[in-house]
């Protein structure tokens, strides 16, 4: 199987994850994932929407800003673990990001979210809706402890022990086709797992205004699965021109957490390949064991 775009970009990020602490450049990145800098960075930043320096810089904050909230480490000890040459240089990057300096961050927000992330039924996510085939067995909300940048991320937890194979939970929108109809479009977001037995991923689905579904790519063909860091995910469709709605969202059909931060929805070229559900992906070409003799 050819290496995709997208591939390119999730073992990049899974690089920069295992490496957030060291010195990282762009012919590293690019060498580790075995494409020339200009190919690399071209494509991350078409993907990611920000150049890689940028990205990592990011993360380094808002790991950096998380540390602060759950360690007592110190300002400089962060600052250096996040590979800022001096406290003073962090502190100017922090703020830019943040609007305060860190030690005021921590000393304001972290009597805010002592205790860590209050998941009950009653959680709400703005915009979002939390459903499913079983959502009284799952949790949903907002967790301001891990995110990707930023201080906050979307989190799906299952709370029951008896899930049946075919049960699930999903956070989703929906909104009107009329902006994309005869377009290529994207929905793309970073994601995190920890130990999830069974299956998640981003989804899209296309309907028309009868409600019969005319697309659909749910990542069945790539879950995601087990503990994985934040990487980044997409589901890519063509709308036709009758689609009345299109639906987008996250499902976890299982065991046990998944994050997600920063969602984007674009229309894209047609140089990017969709990924919608084939029979091809899933099922044989033929029958087999007709007989019932294997």
């Amino acid at each position: 199987m050819p290496v995709t775009h997208s591939k390119v970009v999730q073992d990049a990020l899974n690089y920069i994850e295992t490496n957030l602490s060291e010195e990282l450049s762009l012919d590293e990145i690019a060498n580790a994932v075995g494409f020339s800098k200009f190919y690399f960075n071209r494509t991350f930043q078409s993907d990611i929407g920000m150049p890689v320096y940028d990205y990592i810089r990011k993360r380094r904050l808002a790991n950096a800003a998380s540390l602060l909230l759950s360690t007592d480490v110190s300002i400089i000890d962060i600052a250096l673990t996040s590979c800022f040459e001096s406290q003073e240089a962090f502190t100017r990057a922090f703020k830019s990001v943040y609007q305060i300096p860190p030690g005021r961050y921590r000393a304001a927000i972290k009597n805010l979210i002592c205790g860590g992330f209050p998941m009950d039924n009653s959680a709400k996510i703005k915009e979002w809706l939390f459903t499913g085939t079983a959502p009284g067995k799952f949790e949903a909300g907002i967790d301001n402890k891990i995110y990707n940048t930023g201080t906050k991320s979307a989190t799906l937890k299952s709370i029951a022990d008896n899930l049946e194979v075919d049960e699930y939970a999903t956070i989703m929108q929906q909104f009107n086709a009329k902006n994309f109809l005869g377009k290529r479009a994207r929905f793309s977001g970073f994601v995190k797992t920890l130990e999830v037995d069974g299956r998640c991923g981003l989804w899209m689905r296309i309907d028309n205004f009868l409600g019969a579904t005319l697309k659909l790519d749910n990542m069945q063909n790539r879950a995601i699965t087990g503990t994985t860091e934040w990487n980044h995910y997409s589901c890519v469709l063509d709308i036709p021109k009758t689609s009345g709605v299109i639906s987008i969202g996250v499902l976890l059909n299982g065991t046990w957490q998944v994050w997600l931060d920063n969602v984007t929805f674009q229309e894209v070229d047609h140089s990017i390949p969709t990924t919608d559900f084939t029979p091809d992906d899933v099922f044989p070409d033929y029958p087999k064991n007709l007989s019932f003799e294997e």
